[in-house]
């Protein structure tokens, strides 16, 4: 056989039909393409549910196009399918045999044998197999560029803030102790935190809300006097025109976070002379300017050059500080010393000033979902020890755990598997270790415990659980989303999602009820994934406790019963693994905060939740640079969380990064 025919040689009896079959389409529809005919055939199979830059399978080579894409993107995607077509023996390629599963896949088989959808899949891997070299070079490097355009996010002029940033930034502008933001709606999670702009836009109760706080906050201003020194200079009468003017240019400096422009100075000084006095105009002056949208919306960028200075120093401020700028931030932005070659010293001297402190804690409250936590209710008679104090000391040991490691400057990556704590009264009784001499003292847990870092910690172990028991699927999803930046598509719709019941004649493990997953087509593909890497961690209960066995309460009917009717003790098998990291097999929370620690995708993933909470959105394929910069960063700094910081602000948008936008506001649209 020759060369050429060897290379057009099909599997099996499918040989003579699929070169036919292909042949026969290319000379009767030259038009149809890859969009139109096999992207169809793919969607369907749910393949680019695993297969894109946060999915699943994100580590493969295979990443569909965003959603959205147009026709000549995805048709260059599937040019670029060639990657994955062995040109000189089809039938090995990875393209046919992994939907197929005839190599195993771990979503299964996405395309049945036989099928006319197969068909055509492989009439695709042998069209591409023609491809000459300069064919195969021209596919990759084309579906390369278009993916990143199609993949550039819309230019972000301004930022709402969110309501943590409100009450700092009203809190360094007026002086003010209080938390106005408590009546405010509250803010909905949105790829993983609050501040996604996506979600920001202004509803008529979020207005109301911002009306009534900035009457109240105004009419506190000065009841005790100038006590919170918001006038900056002497005053006498009701006109004092230099020191009125002088307090709308500081004040709306200082609110607006960029200097006023005359119009606006023209406005205020008007709404100023408005009142019969000067405390009175001061105090309609700060009502005004607290309902702007200068104030509630801070610059993450600018399109006049004169305001580029003070977006980048809103942009370090509410990044490192969730707060406004301060006075020294603002002279910094108006002498111009904001460039790029100084942007490094600034950020560093701002990382060691204390407002930095509560602003991780910000992240960190949002990153590892603490309102999960806090929200969350448990069979009393289960789980006597569990309380809202308890709650409260889980969310703090969190807080002191990651802020140890960031603070001293450790290896971030034992975030996953250091053997410590940061141990209360109430905590002791769940770790079952002593209680420390002072609340929350560090605190090595014993190695039989085979507690690794936040995974062994009583905060995930209880968040990622339900009322009456573990779930393995829960925190085998929680630590693919948040810890691999992965998304887990949702169940195909109609499909049953109750397990079989557990009862005092037929007692089962959660590991033994979820063996259902494996046997149902459209569940295994998905739980596969996820629930695995729940097993590992089932020898701790849903409230973080140790277990050797999992123990079953069977209680009378009567709820109010204290006593169970029976207990069962079953034996747990809480081997794993991580699919999609090699040599990723575990049997306890150690090993496996071992290889979450040593694993890239844990790593990038890291850089990436970084990126989505300062920039308010989701990363694109244009992101991409940054963040590799910044991983780089991270990994040669002996990870150290506050290279992510350093290298993101550093590479923000405001004086370099391409956008889609003509300039317009664009704060609530992605």
């Amino acid at each position: 056989m020759s060369n050429c025919e060897s290379r057009w040689r099909a599997p099996g009896l499918f040989a003579p039909v699929i070169v036919l079959l292909w042949f026969t389409v290319a000379a009767a529809a030259p038009t149809e393409s890859f969009s139109t005919r096999l992207y169809p055939v793919l969607d369907k199979a749910g393949c680019k549910n695993c297969h894109h830059a946060d999915g699943v399978a994100s580590a493969t080579r295979l990443h569909f196009p965003p959603e959205g894409s147009s026709t000549q993107v995805i048709d260059a995607f599937g040019d670029s399918l060639v990657e994955l077509v062995d040109r000189g023996s089809p039938e090995k390629s990875l393209l046919w045999n992994k939907p197929t599963n005839r190599i195993k896949h771990t979503g299964g088989e996405r395309i049945k044998k036989g099928s006319a959808e197969e068909k055509l899949l492989l009439a695709w891997v042998y069209r591409l197999a023609s491809l000459t070299d300069a064919q195969t070079r021209q596919a990759l490097s084309f579906e390369a560029e278009e993916l990143t355009r199609a993949g550039k996010p819309s230019r972000v002029m301004l930022r709402r803030l969110t309501h943590r940033q409100y009450a700092n930034t009203v809190r360094d502008l007026l002086g003010e102790s209080s938390d106005p933001t408590t009546d405010f709606p509250p803010e909905d999670f949105v790829d993983g935190f609050k501040n996604q702009y996506g979600s920001q836009t202004l509803s008529p109760v979020q207005i109301e809300a911002y009306s009534r706080s900035a009457e109240r906050l105004a009419a506190r201003a000065f009841l005790r006097g100038d006590s919170r020194h918001l006038i900056p200079c002497a005053y006498s009468g009701t006109q004092a025109a230099p020191c009125r003017s002088e307090f709308v240019r500081v004040f709306g400096r200082r609110a607006f976070r960029r200097p006023l422009n005359a119009a606006e100075t023209a406005m205020y000084e008007s709404i100023f002379l408005g009142q019969k006095d000067f405390i009175k105009g001061a105090q309609a002056v700060i009502e005004s300017v607290l309902q702007a949208p200068s104030f509630l919306f801070w610059m993450e960028d600018s399109a006049k050059p004169e305001w580029k200075p003070y977006a980048r120093a809103s942009w370090l401020s509410y990044s490192l500080w969730n707060t406004m700028p301060d006075d020294e931030l603002l002279r910094c932005a108006a002498r111009g010393e904001l460039s790029d070659s100084k942007v490094d010293s600034v950020a560093r001297r701002m990382l060691a000033d204390p407002r930095s402190r509560p602003a991780l804690d910000e992240f960190t409250s949002q990153w590892l979902r603490f309102d999960r936590a806090q929200t969350a209710a448990r069979e009393k008679r289960s789980f006597p020890l569990f309380n809202p104090e308890l709650v409260e000391s889980m969310t703090e040991e969190a807080r002191r755990f990651v802020g140890d490691l960031v603070w001293n400057s450790r290896n971030f990556m034992d975030v996953f598997r250091a053997s410590y704590g940061f141990v209360n009264s109430d905590l002791a009784g769940v770790y079952k270790v002593p209680a420390p001499a002072r609340d929350y003292d560090r605190t090595e847990f014993p190695a039989s415990q085979e507690r690794a870092g936040v995974l062994g910690q009583a905060l995930f172990l209880t968040l990622t659980s339900k009322t009456e028991d573990t779930t393995p699927t829960g925190r085998g999803l929680f630590v693919r989303e948040q810890f691999l930046c992965q998304r887990v598509p949702p169940p195909p719709p109609g499909v049953d999602t109750n397990l079989p019941p557990v009862s005092e004649n037929r007692p089962m493990t959660n590991r033994e009820r979820l063996a259902a997953h494996t046997t149902n087509k459209a569940c295994s593909g998905c739980h596969g994934l996820i629930d695995p890497i729940g097993f590992g961690l089932e020898k701790f209960d849903a409230i973080g406790a140790r277990r050797e066995k999992a123990k079953l309460l069977f209680f009378p009917d009567i709820h109010e019963a204290k006593v169970a009717s029976k207990q069962v003790e079953l034996d747990l098998d809480t081997t794993g693994q991580v699919a999609g990291i090699e040599n990723s097999q575990f049997s306890n929370s150690r090993q496996m905060g071992e290889i979450l620690a040593g694993s890239k995708q844990c790593q990038e993933c890291m850089v990436k939740q970084v990126f989505r909470y300062l920039a308010g959105r989701h990363e694109a394929a244009a992101d991409a640079p940054r963040i590799a910069q910044a991983l780089e960063a991270f990994q040669k700094s002996g990870y150290h969380f506050q290279e992510i910081l350093i290298s993101l602000v550093e590479s923000n948008g405001t004086t370099g990064q391409e956008g889609t936008s003509d300039g317009k506001r664009n704060y609530a649209t992605r």
